[in-house]
């Protein structure tokens, strides 16, 4: 059993992180989200109805998953072929989407042409050209190096602050999860569930200012980060696990 008496309710237009260590079932609960995985107890609703993928839900990979054979255009574009839209309203979206990610100059470019951080970019505004109201993120930014990683944590900070999407996004990064969340549900392993979940008490948007200077950011990163670390020695398939004295 993956998840075991996972109780989770999100508000429409909040940013939310999953964080945990490796094995709690964060990436599991993405994808019963997105329609991916079928439950085999409880019930799920997305935006008031069993979940399936489609246009209103946004989902974006760790391994970017982009088209080999296609360029970043055609990527951004693959998910309006289901929508009905003529060509030109998918021209219109794809140069909009290209814009606010800050890849119009790559347009015709392959994705092995890209850095890292591009090709993230990329995949971002394939999940969000369809305009989705559910946008779920899997580790994001976790093969991208650490200078990239923060840029684009900003970025999504602002393409969000644009968008107002609800944001689930999966991490094991405690920095990740204050800096980018309105919300954390911390969750612990084996079989996964939900250990607590903590309000993120910091000015958006936090792009503006040195959020981690901040001394509510300080506070509450020296309280998860010794959560984490709990949690990893209290499990008994841990390499890290520590039985109790």
């Amino acid at each position: 059993m993956a998840l075991r008496d996972v109780d989770l309710s999100v508000p429409e237009g909040l940013f939310v992180s999953l964080l945990g260590p490796s094995g709690c079932g964060k990436t599991t609960l993405l994808r019963l989200i997105d329609g991916l995985l079928a439950p085999q107890a409880g019930t799920i609703r997305v935006l008031g109805q069993p979940p399936r993928p489609g246009p209103a839900m946004g989902f974006v990979f760790q391994s970017f998953r982009l088209i080999p054979w296609l360029t970043v255009a055609a990527n951004v574009d693959f998910p309006l072929g289901e929508m009905g839209l003529s060509r030109a309203e998918r021209a219109e979206r794809v140069a909009a989407q290209l814009e606010i990610v800050g890849l119009t100059r790559f347009r015709d470019a392959y994705p092995d042409e890209l850095s890292g951080g591009m090709k993230q970019r990329a995949a971002l505004a394939r999940a969000l050209v369809t305009r989705p109201r559910v946008l779920l993120m899997d580790e994001p930014f976790a093969s991208i190096d650490a200078q990239t990683r923060e840029l684009m944590q900003m970025e999504l900070m602002r393409i969000w602050g644009q968008q107002q999407a609800t944001v689930l996004f999966v991490t094991h990064s405690v920095d990740e999860a204050i800096v980018l969340s309105d919300r954390i549900v911390l969750m612990g392993p084996r079989p996964g569930r939900i250990v607590e979940t903590l309000e993120v008490d910091l000015d958006r948007p936090r792009w503006a200012y040195d959020a981690r200077a901040d001394a509510r950011y300080v506070k509450l990163r020296a309280y998860l980060s010794a959560r984490m670390r709990e949690l990893v020695l209290s499990d008994p398939q841990s390499d890290f696990y520590r039985p109790p004295a």
